[in-house]
């Protein structure tokens, strides 16, 4: 049975060339790039190459203009469900991936703390193959990265990294395509990240220099990110050709940068640290000073919730920001990421000029 957009139609009462008609329709015409990633994991973007990120973010753009633009139906995820991991709350990983796995017609589970003792009550090992019995994929928002690791090597289902203490492959996807879709293509723009050296640079710098992007990073001393997530930034670069800064001036890292970027400075879990941190990250704020040092064709980003110290104001709400347009994409990636990694269906828009 295909669905035509009203109703569900049997192929085999249809001729040949109707057949081969609705099969174009539904599952796409053939991928013009060479990626298959049906039942992958995506745990780090730096298991992807330049190719499979360029299909995935091709992919959110045919979904979001079949399925928003063009008011088509697509339930690529009928009868499939998937199981959502939550050991730290959120409000766009959970909108994004519980409205978009429904809106393409499966049922997501959303599963906190209180529901499933995540390693506690029940070790890793049997949730990942007890949930691999029951459903079609997990999303897991952890603090433990090596949890996911195990729970991918036990699991038999694809599981999504939704959050961890290392990365942030969900968050990178949706503002890629939102740069994506303001410039016209990514090749070139300098990045110029502001802020912690914390799992949503540590995933930017994983996966930047594979679609052409410059790198200027400015931490605080004792803020830099993981020495290691450093090192591969660093052969990326090298690999792809690309220019890599590490500082810690704000207004060096800000200089002809194209996009500012900032996230939070006290992550959950550190709110301890808050006093110490708000210190060290004094004249960390990006500001319409900060802008001055930018290109003239520069723009913001910030994954959220966003606090006042972090970016002003001025900045924040000015027609520069897309942060809001950055957030509602965080829906369509996660959908291109479920489609990719459970289905065969393949992108009908005409690829994207990455």
């Amino acid at each position: 049975m295909l669905f035509n957009g009203r109703n569900f139609v049997s192929i085999a009462k249809l001729s040949g060339t109707s057949k081969q008609l609705l099969r174009q329709f539904w599952c796409g015409t053939p991928a013009q790039m060479n990626v298959h990633l049906k039942g992958r994991d995506l745990l780090t973007l730096q298991n992807y190459t330049a190719d499979e990120l360029k299909y995935l973010l091709w992919m959110a753009s045919d979904l979001k203009q079949r399925i928003k633009h063009k008011g088509e139906y697509l339930p690529l995820m009928q009868g499939k469900s998937l199981a959502m991991i939550f050991e730290k709350r959120s409000t766009r990983t959970r909108l994004s991936a519980e409205t978009g796995f429904a809106l393409l017609g499966g049922h997501p589970s959303f599963l906190t703390t209180q529901d499933i003792h995540l390693g506690t009550n029940e070790s890793l090992t049997d949730t990942a193959r007890v949930l691999s019995s029951m459903t079609n994929a997990i999303l897991a928002r952890v603090y433990n990265h090596n949890d996911l690791d195990l729970m991918a090597k036990e699991a038999t289902i694809p599981v999504i990294n939704g959050l961890s203490n290392l990365y942030h492959p969900l968050q990178i996807l949706a503002d890629y395509l939102t740069l994506q879709e303001h410039y016209g293509g990514l090749k070139g723009l300098t990045m110029a990240w502001i802020g912690d050296g914390n799992n949503v640079l540590q995933s930017f710098m994983e996966s930047a220099a594979k679609l052409g992007m410059h790198l200027r990073i400015a931490t605080p001393r004792g803020f830099e990110p993981d020495l290691r997530i450093t090192k591969i930034s660093e052969q990326n670069s090298k690999e792809y050709g690309t220019k890599l800064l590490l500082t810690t001036d704000p207004l060096e890292a800000a200089d002809s940068a194209n996009v500012l970027v900032t996230d939070t400075w006290i992550s959950m879990g550190q709110e301890e640290e808050k006093k110490e941190r708000l210190k060290a990250f004094q004249g960390y704020q990006i500001t319409m000073q900060t802008a001055k040092s930018a290109a003239s064709n520069w723009t913001f980003l910030h994954c959220l919730p966003r606090k006042p110290e972090e970016v002003d104001d001025e900045v924040f709400y000015s027609p520069r920001s897309l942060v809001f347009q950055e957030a509602e994409n965080r829906k369509w990636t996660i959908m291109a990421v479920m489609v990719s990694l459970l289905t065969d269906y393949s992108p009908q828009l005409r690829k994207p000029t990455f």
